[in-house]
């Protein structure tokens, strides 16, 4: 494919940061402040990850969850959950990633998902309530990495510029040869900005202002003047992409 789009992507979405980040940070709040306890918080994000599939595998993640509760210790830390998952010592973004998506019920998006999360909940780029562990590293260093959290929307965004038959390895793979490990992070954006142009499904959507898509987003601001802002925003990043 011709990679010359990637940049003028990267560019609006650095621009643009505000406007996800701020509707990260409501999204993250309804999920973790109602809890007081370490381990209800982190419970709390893994279900409502595992449930951003389009089916869950509610079977395999019943054996999950059962495992959690029976050594529910584990949640204290970073640490801790890598060495529960793995059997071994770790703590990086990249080992929780390799030994989450080896769990029942998980998968490559919703095992990057989760990671992305811990790493926005502890970077200090949110809302200092939203932290539950302490020794989650707040950079990516010593070549530590982790993945775009790739579905749908994302393959559909990739196929319009060009790459053919777009997966999550592939996708993730052409980031990581032109991006830096912490780059990666931005390109999360990508996810707010396709779906709320996209309308329709699988393969056979149109890019467009879909205001419906952007109301049934809980978190998302509901001001008629930051609205417009993104709808202006939505028709930049329609013409980059198109």
């Amino acid at each position: 494919m011709d990679t010359r789009k990637l940049k003028p992507l990267y560019e609006f979405m650095i621009a643009n940061r505000e406007f996800n980040r701020s509707l990260q940070n409501r999204n993250y709040k309804s999920i973790i402040n109602p809890h007081v306890k370490t381990e209800d918080k982190v419970i709390s994000l893994l279900y409502q990850i595992a449930n951003t599939q389009s089916q869950p595998k509610i079977d395999k993640l019943v054996n999950f969850y059962k495992s959690l509760y029976e050594d529910i210790s584990c949640l204290n830390s970073f640490s801790e959950f890598i060495q529960k998952l793995s059997g071994q010592s770790g703590n990086s973004f990249s080992e929780l990633f390799i030994a989450l998506k080896k769990q029942d019920g998980w998968g490559d998006k919703t095992s990057a998902l989760f990671v992305k999360s811990i790493f926005h909940l502890h970077n200090g780029e949110y809302d200092s309530s939203l932290k539950f562990w302490n020794d989650v590293p707040t950079k990516l260093e010593g070549g530590d990495s982790f993945k775009l959290p790739v579905d749908a929307v994302i393959m559909h965004i990739f196929r319009e510029i060009g790459l053919d038959n777009p997966t999550f390895s592939k996708i993730n793979s052409l980031l990581s040869k032109h991006y830096e490990s912490a780059e990666i992070e931005v390109w999360d954006d990508l996810w707010f900005w396709g779906f709320i142009t996209q309308r329709g499904s699988g393969i056979n959507r149109d890019l467009i202002w879909n205001e419906n898509k952007y109301w049934a987003i809980e978190n998302s601001s509901k001001c008629i003047i930051e609205i417009a802002q993104i709808k202006e925003k939505a028709s930049e990043f329609i013409n980059i992409i198109s």
